[in-house]
């Protein structure tokens, strides 16, 4: 194995990796680089509904995502699936085995795009409350359980990362679903960590704050969230995917082998307690 190659030999997985701006395309991109071969999801967005840049390069959602991990040299596997639903995750575990024969890595990065879950409570309906929290912790559940037996089987070991946000550290007005899904995937990182340390499969969660994913396009072009960013972040600016997917990338490198149950945060300084 070179130096520069750590995760040669290594299936990875990473579920939510349609988007050209987005924490999912830059890891699964990221753990290619590293040496893996790489698995993506995605659930088949409308293409009229792209952003503007997507539709000008022509994008094709997972499979321009795969596209990307064959040009870093490694095999990649581009499956529709909806991570809530266990038929889909069943029938993408299935597929993932056959075509590699193992997973070694799983990042749980789907979710709900921001939108019109981000209301007072007494507004928000029990059919989009229960779609934020499927979408997150239930899509993470599923996955998980669905990738554990043969990952358990190789005896290799392994490593799952979580993505959840710093709204997981710490809840705020009008984002109750958003807030419970990122705080629920904490606890589920550290059952997982403590029920899976004597396999040697690590399970920790990122934790990014204001990141200039194309989910957030709405939020970076008004007076009020320049100032927010100016105002509230140490740092002054949002993160990029292609950082967020660099954390995950060394997590899932031997580097970080002694690094189970921590929930990291990648916020320019904007939780430091």
């Amino acid at each position: 194995m070179q130096n520069n190659q750590p995760l040669a030999g290594k299936v990875a997985i990473v579920t939510g990796a349609g988007r050209l701006r987005g924490i999912g395309r830059a890891t699964a991109v990221a753990l290619a680089e590293m040496g893996a071969d790489v698995a993506v999801t995605g659930t088949g967005r409308d293409p009229s509904r792209y952003p503007e840049d997507e539709k000008q390069a022509g994008w094709r959602d997972i499979e321009s995502t795969a596209e990307q991990v064959r040009q870093a040299g490694r095999r990649c596997l581009p499956l529709l699936a909806d991570v809530s639903v266990s038929a889909d995750v069943t029938r993408a575990m299935a597929a993932v085995l056959s075509e590699f024969g193992r997973v070694d890595i799983l990042v749980n990065n789907a979710a709900m795009a921001r939108g019109e879950d981000r209301v007072a409570l007494t507004e928000l309906s029990e059919e989009l409350w229960r779609k934020v929290l499927d979408v997150k912790l239930t899509g993470s559940f599923l996955m998980t359980k669905a990738a554990l037996p043969s990952m358990i089987a190789a005896g290799e070991g392994g490593s799952i990362v979580n993505i959840s946000s710093i709204a997981g550290k710490r809840g705020s007005a009008r984002t109750a679903a958003y807030n419970v899904s990122n705080f629920g995937i904490q606890g589920f990182t550290q059952s997982m960590a403590m029920e899976l340390a004597p396999y040697n499969i690590r399970v920790n969660a990122v934790c990014p704050g204001l990141i200039g994913t194309s989910r957030m396009d709405s939020m970076f072009h008004s007076p009020e969230w320049e100032a927010k960013i100016r105002n509230t972040i140490p740092l002054k600016r949002a993160g990029t995917g292609e950082e967020v997917a660099g954390l995950i990338a060394w997590i899932c490198s031997p580097q970080a082998a002694y690094m189970t149950g921590q929930s990291i945060n990648l916020d320019g300084g904007v939780v430091m307690s």
